[in-house]
C-alpha cells in the first residue's frame, strides 16, 4: 500500500485528502506542521509527501530542504496561486512537483500517481536509453538520434536536454536549469532558458510549435515527457 504523507495545517484540506486518498486504496498519515512533518517523515519513511507551503511554524521550503538531506522522496507542494516565487523556491530546492489552491481533487490524484510512478519506474541505474515517438537520447554515450540520424546538440543543448531527460515528469525549476547549466550567477538570466527550450525543440520535435516531449511550465520550469 502506498503511503502518503499529508502536512496541512488546514483541517477541511486534510479531511479531504485522507476521505479521497483512503478511498483509493492509500495508506495516509498526517502532520499539521514542519517540525512533526520531519519527525513523521523520519519515523514512517512515506512513499509520497503532499506539502502547503504555508505552515505555522517553518515554511515549506525549509521543510523540503529538510526531507532532501535524507531523502529521494517524491514531494507535492500545495500553494495560494499568489505564490510564484515561493513555487520557483520549492521547487529548487528539490519539490517534484505543484499544485495551486483551490486545486481539483483529480489533478491532485493524477500529480501524485506520475509522482509516484516515476519513483518506482525511474530508479537511479535504470537504462541509459529514453525513447521517443519522436527522439531517442543515449545518456551514457551523449548521444541524440532522430529518425535514425545522429543530431548534433551544442554543449549547452546537451546540457540542458540531459537534466530534463533525467527527471522524466518532473517539473524542473528554471533556477535549477540556469545554475546546472550556465552557473550559479545565471540565475535570473530566464530569456536564455527559451532561446535554448526553442533550439532544442526545433531540432527533435515532430512539430516544435506544439511541442510534446519539452514542456514549459510557464514561469515555473520546464518538463520532458515521454
Amino acid at each position: 500500500m502506498t503511503m502518503v504523507l499529508v502536512v496541512d495545517d488546514e483541517p477541511q484540506i486534510v479531511r479531504a485528502l485522507r476521505i479521497n486518498l483512503t478511498a483509493r486504496g492509500y495508506e495516509v498519515v498526517t502532520a499539521p506542521d514542519g517540525r512533526t512533518a520531519l519527525t513523521v517523515a523520519a519515523d514512517k519513511h512515506p512513499d509520497v509527501v503532499v506539502l502547503d507551503l504555508g505552515l505555522p511554524d517553518l515554511d515549506g521550503v525549509e521543510v523540503i530542504e529538510g526531507l532532501r538531506g535524507w531523502s529521494t522522496v517524491p514531494i507535492i507542494v500545495l500553494s495560494a496561486g499568489t505564490e510564484s516565487t515561493r513555487k520557483v523556491d520549492a521547487l529548487d530546492a528539490g519539490a517534484d512537483d505543484y499544485v495551486t489552491k483551490p486545486f481539483g481533487m483529480d489533478e491532485l490524484l493524477a500529480r501524485l500517481r506520475a509522482a509516484v510512478r516515476r519513483a518506482s519506474t525511474h530508479p537511479e541505474g535504470d537504462s541509459p536509453i529514453v525513447t521517443t515517438d519522436a527522439f531517442t537520447v543515449d545518456l551514457a554515450a551523449k548521444k541524440v538520434h532522430r529518425r535514425d540520424v545522429e543530431v548534433h546538440l551544442t554543449p549547452t543543448e546537451w546540457g540542458l536536454l540531459e537534466i530534463l531527460v533525467r527527471n522524466p515528469g518532473k517539473l524542473v525549476a528554471q533556477k535549477h536549469l540556469l545554475r546546472e547549466v550556465w552557473g550559479p550567477s545565471y540565475t535570473d538570466e530566464t530569456q536564455y532558458l527559451r532561446v535554448y527550450v526553442a533550439q532544442l525543440r526545433r531540432k527533435l520535435e515532430n512539430d516544435p510549435s506544439h511541442p510534446r516531449h519539452l514542456i514549459t511550465e510557464a514561469g515555473m520550469g520546464y518538463r520532458f515527457e515521454m
